[in-house]
């Protein structure tokens, strides 16, 4: 049931309990002073009453009219409250009097406070004597106004305190609504994201931590608005260098395979004609055979050039190590006047073919880009292990690839090859990042490859 309350609704409820309580422990507190309260103020005026009289009779028998002056005090004090005062001469009990109050009487309490107080009246004899004969003043008590006053506060303090915890209630509901607002706000923001509106945004609004969290959604938004997008442009830039890759083969066989093709046709054409003759020429027969054998290398050789380009020959079989080794003794052979150096940590674990053919095409790009365009006579590739901060705060690990030459470096306004923008939107992919640092010692080629999930 709680778990289903809305938190404005929790909040309200609370509160309202709160005050309930505050209000139940003031008016439980009143109660049970009360009977204390009517005891000690029944005592408080008997004495006081009792000092009072004492006081006003010292000198009443010198007066012309004693029993007159006595009637006129009795009858003053018995407009106090809380207490009646009756004459009493010679054994004869005068009727009491009734205490009077400026309400016109004590009001009525209800029975269950009146059992719970239970007031008892209190009766002080003062023994006078006026001309001569004995006598006494009766001060008995009446609790019951004393009772009622208090049971008026009790129902004073209820209405007011109930009153001010209304006016409690309302004025926070209505803050408490007003600062929560922006949250109904944040879940028709959020809806309209998942939806796939990148563009939408909320106006910051109510206390710091909603204003926090309505400026974190808009740039979140942003973000992966921003994701989208460039996925957008990686899968359209994919397409694209896949095309480019497709033309380019198609270019190298036709302008390849095409002529050797050809030739081929015409030195076998050749050699069925001059086998058809009635006398072979030997010399033509292996002129045109050499011929077809020059041939063939050369296509064995273009065949091996072309699955290089499309898979590095030995990665699979040897392994990363093994076959980057082989590609820089093939640069190295080519190139006898660069120095390469080679520094690969022999703790790199298993990565994944994926990873292999990613590191090691980046090093392949790198390498090509030096030796057409840097003019280095010294070139450092290393390949370490390292960790990669993902978006969700876990770490992946990688590879770090770093090849630096000691090149002129690029020019301001050099922009990179089809090759390496490729391997860069190709680690992108992957989750890494490829960059290129230029500077007056050369340039360096810089990727964080992260390892196969399944690696």
């Amino acid at each position: 049931m709680w778990q289903k309350l809305s938190l404005r609704t929790r909040l309200s409820l609370l509160l309202a309990l709160v005050l309930a309580l505050g209000l139940a422990v003031n008016i439980t507190r009143l109660v049970l002073e009360a009977a204390p309260r009517v005891q000690a103020e029944d005592q408080s005026v008997i004495r006081l009453a009792r000092e009072f009289i004492e006081t006003l009779v010292v000198g009443l028998n010198e007066t012309p009219d004693a029993d007159a002056r006595l009637d006129r005090i009795v009858g003053d004090l018995n407009r106090l409250r809380h207490v009646s005062i009756t004459r009493q001469d010679d054994g004869a009990k005068a009727a009491p009097a009734t205490s009077t109050s400026g309400d016109g009487g004590p009001q009525s309490v209800p029975a269950w406070f009146e059992a719970l107080v239970h007031p008892e009246k209190t009766a002080v004899s003062v023994p006078i004597a006026i001309n001569g004969k004995p006598g006494s003043l009766l001060i008995t008590s009446h609790p019951d106004d004393e009772m009622a006053e208090i049971w008026d506060g009790i129902v004073t303090q209820l209405q007011v305190g109930s009153a001010i915890a209304i006016v409690l209630f309302l004025i926070t509901f209505m803050v408490v609504s007003r600062a929560l607002a922006p949250i109904a706000t944040l879940s028709e923001a959020m809806t309209r994201i998942e939806s796939g509106a990148y563009d939408t945004r909320v106006k910051p609004d109510g206390p710091p931590e909603l204003t926090d969290i309505c400026n974190k959604l808009n740039h979140l938004a942003g973000t992966l608005g921003d994701a989208v997008d460039d996925k957008r442009r990686l899968a359209e830039r994919v397409v694209s260098l896949q095309d480019v890759e497709r033309k380019e083969i198609a270019r190298e066989l036709h302008d390849e395979f095409g002529p050797y093709l050809f030739a081929l046709r015409a030195h076998a054409s050749a050699l069925t004609r001059i086998a058809d003759s009635s006398e072979p020429n030997m010399d033509s027969l292996r002129k045109h055979g050499g011929a077809i054998l020059e041939q063939v290398n050369a296509l064995q050789q273009f065949n091996r050039r072309v699955l290089e380009k499309l898979r590095p020959a030995g990665l699979t079989e040897l392994g990363l190590r093994e076959a980057l080794g082989a590609l820089l003794r093939l640069w190295g052979e080519s190139h006898p006047d660069v120095v390469i150096e080679t520094a690969i940590s022999p703790d790199l674990g298993e990565r994944g073919e994926t990873a292999d053919l990613t590191i090691y095409r980046t090093i392949q790009e790198a390498l090509t880009n030096v030796f057409r365009h840097a003019g280095a006579t010294s070139v450092n590739v290393s390949i370490e292990p390292t960790e990669l901060s993902e978006a969700t705060g876990t770490s992946r690990s990688g590879a770090l690839v770093r090849v630096c030459d000691n090149g002129g470096g690029l020019r301001p306004d050099h922009r990179l090859g089809l090759g390496l923008t490729g391997m860069r939107e190709r680690i992108l992919a992957l989750g890494g990042t490829l960059t290129v640092a230029s500077g007056e010692g050369g340039v360096t080629v810089e990727a964080l490859v992260p390892n196969d999930l399944r690696a």
